[in-house]
């Protein structure tokens, strides 16, 4: 058929091969940074960590939450996928619980941030919230909330903006389940 490559034939094709396989990563990498500059330049965007289901049994993952009216959209840090990776609706969202990170929480976040658990309750339960719902414990323990469906980890002052976003549904919003 033909002759085999030569050495003198592989240098070029190897280095090629390596500066395309460079571009691709370099392309990646700033698509990585512009999504993350995009999803943080419009304001209510915080760094949040994020783990679904009971505690211990899946991995937290960083991400960027992201405010809107009616749902907190949560993307992960090191994605190019434009969609949200989880969207938590505000109607009959409780806060559950409030703790430090554990011992085993602390090989994957840093010690300065709060872990919380959120639920839903149903439509009418969340009507019979009083106002200081996102306070968690008992008002989600009366409310028939029975686990958390996520753990959030932030900051201080995030989990303040969160707290206030999450009791500040506007005038007149009718609870649907």
């Amino acid at each position: 058929m033909g002759e085999p490559l030569s050495s003198a034939t592989w240098v070029p094709v190897a280095e090629w091969l390596l500066c395309a396989l460079l571009v691709l990563v370099l392309l990646a990498l700033g698509s990585v940074i512009v999504r993350r500059f995009v999803l943080q330049r419009g304001g209510g965007a915080v760094e949040c960590y994020l783990r679904s289901g009971a505690a211990g049994r899946h991995v937290w993952r960083i991400g960027c939450a992201r405010y809107g009216t009616e749902e907190l959209r949560w993307y992960r840090i090191f994605s190019l996928w434009p969609r949200p990776t989880a969207e938590l609706s505000r109607r009959g969202l409780v806060v559950m619980g409030r703790r430090t990170p554990t011992a085993e929480d602390l090989r994957e976040l840093t010690p300065d941030l709060v872990v919380i658990q959120v639920g839903w309750v149903s439509g009418r339960a969340a009507a019979e919230l009083e106002p200081a719902r996102a306070a968690g414990g008992p008002d989600a323990a009366r409310a028939g909330v029975e686990r958390p469906a996520y753990e959030l980890a932030m900051t201080e002052g995030a989990l303040t903006g969160f707290l206030s976003w999450l009791e500040s549904m506007p005038p007149g919003t009718i609870w649907q389940s």
